[in-house]
């Protein structure tokens, strides 16, 4: 007759920390969350007793901390087996790598921002922007949050136009009426401009109109249209209003004239542009 061993080995949790390599602290909190609950606990004093067969798993969140995976990410790994596990660790990491490389690059930013270097390639002028009519969602999000914010607003719009039967009347644009970063969230304009009958707007979706303006403005590539490196432009763009005693007329903006499907990466593909009042542009 097969019957499944029962475990009668235990390890108090001083002994299960040693071997583990985790600390007392740590055991706690991984029994609080359900990460690693021990075989028993005294319902009188608390005290946790382990089974041996508990240490590989106690040993892989230990290893999964050390790639400062978060315990959230952690509970999802320990859901998997096998090739789904490695896969799920190996997307961390490529996370991981994605951070790094946009914090070196913020780090050059830096290095040339402190030192009065960095947007002087590129070049900023002026132009007339008509009066638009502009469906619009206006919504809040920090840094890490943008692109998604963007896109799934983008296809909002765009779907609230084709069911109105409406088509765009010109390039997406993206108002920032307050600061997007890791301490603060916009709120982020998003617009799209069209012709024909005002459409009926649901939920947090606007009708209204976008006044005629000047602003200055730079193109940039799809290459430096990436954080950190977007910065640069919004630099050069800021400088030259200082430079030609300009004042801001609005909120700054990113007009994306194009799709970045297909492009190369030093293909033109979006401005970086600033209402400005009048004043001398010479």
């Amino acid at each position: 007759m097969n019957e499944t061993p029962v475990e009668t080995a235990f390890l108090t949790i001083s002994a299960f920390a040693q071997q583990s390599r985790l600390t007392l602290k740590a055991l706690r909190l991984y029994d609080d969350l359900g990460l690693l609950q021990p075989l028993s606990k005294d319902p009188a004093s608390g005290y946790r007793h382990y089974a041996p067969s508990q240490l590989p798993r106690a040993r892989l969140i230990g290893l999964l901390r050390q790639l400062d995976m978060p315990l959230t990410r952690i509970a999802e790994v320990l859901d998997l087996e096998g090739r789904a596990a490695v896969d799920a660790i190996r997307a961390y990491g490529a996370e991981v790598e994605r951070e790094a490389a946009i914090k070196r690059e913020l780090v050059q930013y830096l290095a040339g921002y402190l030192l009065g270097k960095g947007d002087t390639m590129y070049t900023v002028n002026v132009r007339e922007v008509p009066e638009q009519q502009v469906v619009s969602i206006q919504r809040h999000a920090y840094a890490g949050a943008l692109p998604d914010l963007i896109m799934t607003a983008q296809h909002e719009l765009t779907d609230m136009l084709a069911r109105a039967g409406l088509q765009q009347g010109g390039p997406a644009l993206v108002i920032f009426h307050g600061q997007v970063n890791e301490d603060s969230d916009g709120p982020v304009e998003v617009c799209l401009p069209y012709r024909g009958q005002a459409p009926q707007p649901s939920g947090d979706q606007r009708v209204r109109v976008e006044a005629a303006h000047r602003e200055a403005f730079t193109t940039i590539t799809l290459e430096q249209c990436r954080f950190p490196g977007i910065l640069e432009a919004y630099d050069a763009v800021h400088r030259f209003i200082q430079e030609h005693q300009l004042g801001a007329g609005g909120s700054p903006r990113e007009v994306y004239f194009t799709s970045p499907e297909g492009l190369e990466p030093t293909d033109p593909f979006c401005d970086i542009a600033w209402p400005v009042k009048e004043g001398n542009t010479a």
